[in-house]
């Protein structure tokens, strides 16, 4: 009869405060899931690009070129593997890191390709050369570096919250003394989620 009779009664109010706390815990631990997520997705962004920007440079490589006149019969050219060079001008997308602190910026086709004719001999260079533009509007500010025969590196540089720390993600290739180009593993990060 006693057990029948505090059912009726409801809970107490110990065991709603109990409950209200579980619930409070499980809603802290939801938003830090859920905050990770995001800025996972979004350092995505930039690992796809940089991967993008090596493969561009690795194809640009293997492409192999040849001296553009013509040859007299029974002489033979040199084949030519190159990287593309560095852009003529600061070469990053956009040109500074505050257009794309704790916002999006959305990129023309003519910030890629400002170095249409500044390599050397009047060749492509830096974005132009590796055939790379982001039609998409981007979190962060990419640059390429380059030497025609020795090294590369693509990097992203970025600050998803606007609380200027900067993420940098960055990978590098190289040619080795066989002639063959080594792109780095995995891409490196600094602090990828800030």
């Amino acid at each position: 009869m006693a057990i029948r009779k505090r059912l009726k009664g409801g809970f107490t109010l110990i065991e709603l405060m109990i409950v209200v706390a579980i619930v409070g815990v499980l809603a802290v631990l939801a938003v830090y899931g859920v905050r990770k997520y995001i800025a996972n997705a979004k350092t995505a962004e930039a690992k796809n690009a940089i991967g993008q920007m090596s493969k561009d440079a690795l194809s640009h490589f293997e492409g192999e070129s040849m001296a553009n006149t013509i040859l007299p019969g029974g002489s033979a050219t040199g084949i030519l593997r190159e990287l593309c060079e560095s852009s003529s001008t600061a070469g990053m997308v956009p040109s500074a890191l505050l257009t794309v602190q704790g916002k999006k910026y959305q990129s023309t086709s003519a910030n890629w390709n400002v170095d249409a004719s500044a390599g050397t001999s009047g060749r492509a260079a830096g974005f132009s050369c590796l055939h790379f533009e982001m039609a998409q509007p981007q979190y962060y500010a990419y640059s390429y570096t380059g030497t025609l025969t020795t090294s590369f590196q693509a990097i992203a540089r970025g600050d998803l919250n606007g609380d200027t720390v900067t993420s940098t993600f960055t990978q590098d290739g190289s040619i080795t003394s066989l002639g063959r180009l080594n792109v780095a593993p995995a891409i490196r990060d600094q602090a990828a989620e800030e």
